[in-house]
């Protein structure tokens, strides 16, 4: 996804804000007293305020990342590695940032869908409302109430900018980075969407987070795609959620088996976190599921086309993969089924436009039908198939 900046930013003249006296209320424990009511009134689950500088292990980690090509086809980390290794580069006055965290947890195990193959399985996070959407419009209202309380300036980012919001989240004491290398609160689990005020004003600092995590390495073990080559490293090109949501081409054949029924992210290991015990479940109506994005049958998205895709998932954040991605996770889902059934469905889908979907579908296919009946699929199609893409999937699902 594109980095594009959810900001606002609200300035008094100084000589004005001086005379008010900004500056000293703004450091004041009345301020941060106020802030954290006004948090809760917009549903945030709680605030912690950091300076707006990150320690230099985070800009290494980055740099470690990158230097591994961990990004994939995420280039706009790379692009962005400098401004994105400190707020300062984005905003020289910044001096404090306003940790705000909402709680998204489910009502259910998610691991307990991993079951339903005939289904498709979307992560937690984007069954509902689009979480930038909703947090933007919460930070709008409550940075531009501290601002007209204050006098400070202040911009407000949610996920989509080039800032490090858990490295910020975690000096700010919200919680710690954990092996999965998401953030985990004590008081919240795994399960939270971050949100960050960042302010001129120097306000008092919270404590920051120890690590929780010992010896723990469930959401290590748990990973069906071996994506953490070591604690508190991720290889996104490994990455289910990377896999299904960022990733341009064909999945990678030695990820298509894992993949099982997932079809947009995976909650793998923010699920098995001992620290979800201390989760609260959504209270935000808006992000609560709607029902077309629980465990949607196979048969009917198979039966989507663009435009049946948009209005589907308008407004969540499945739209974000767009068509041609969303049907080839679908293709894998359908391969992964062991349901016959979807054969015919499948089979309409070698006739797409797409590349995509067509080199998909010919992988799910051999897996739905008997050897005869692929190959006579294959004789219809291969002869007028000029995407050699497409045409190694034949070749290798012959022989698979």
């Amino acid at each position: 996804m594109p980095c594009r900046r959810s900001a606002i930013l609200t300035r008094l003249n100084p000589t004005a804000a001086l005379a008010r006296g900004w500056l000293a209320m703004a450091a004041s424990p009345d301020i941060r007293d106020w802030l954290a009511t006004a948090a809760k009134a917009e549903g945030f689950a709680f605030i912690r305020v950091g300076p707006a500088k990150l320690p230099d292990a985070a800009a290494l980690g980055l740099a470690s990342f990158l230097a591994d090509d961990f990004e994939g086809d995420m280039s706009w980390l790379r692009d962005s590695a400098e401004r994105r290794s400190q707020p300062v580069h984005m905003w020289p006055a910044a001096r404090s940032a306003i940790i705000c965290a909402m709680n998204y947890g489910p009502d259910h195990d998610p691991m307990d869908n991993l079951a339903e193959t005939g289904h498709g399985n979307i992560s937690v996070y984007a069954r509902g409302r689009d979480y930038h959407d909703v947090i933007k419009g919460k930070l709008k209202q409550l940075a531009g109430k501290f601002a007209a309380k204050s006098g400070a300036a202040v911009k407000v980012f949610v996920d989509t900018a080039p800032l490090m919001e858990k490295p910020l989240a975690a000096i700010a004491g919200a919680g710690w980075q954990g092996k999965h290398t998401n953030l985990v609160a004590r008081d919240g689990g795994s399960w939270l969407f971050l949100g960050v005020i960042l302010t001129d004003a120097d306000l008092a600092h919270d404590a920051g987070e120890q690590d929780h995590c010992g010896s723990c390495s469930k959401c290590l073990d748990i990973c069906p795609t071996n994506a953490f080559p070591a604690p508190y490293r991720l290889d996104a090109r490994r990455c289910i959620s990377y896999l299904t949501i960022e990733h341009k081409g064909q999945i990678p054949l030695e990820f298509r088996t894992a993949i099982g029924n997932r079809i947009f992210g995976c909650d793998d290991c923010l699920a098995v976190c001992p620290w979800n015990k201390y989760a609260a479940i959504a209270s935000e109506i808006k992000l609560q599921a709607r029902p077309a994005s629980i465990m949607p049958p196979l048969a009917e998205l198979l039966a989507l086309d663009d435009a049946g895709f948009r209005t589907r998932f308008a407004g969540t954040p499945v739209r974000r993969a767009g068509f041609e991605r969303f049907m080839r996770n679908v293709l894998v889902a359908a391969g992964n089924s062991g349901d016959p059934t979807l054969a015919e469905q499948v089979t309409a889908h070698l006739e797409s436009d797409s590349s995509l979907v067509r080199g998909m579908a010919v992988w799910a296919i051999r897996r739905l039908v008997d050897k005869k009946s692929y190959r006579t699929l294959g004789s219809l199609h291969m002869a007028g198939e000029h995407d050699p893409l497409v045409r190694v999937e034949w070749i290798c699902a012959e022989w698979g």
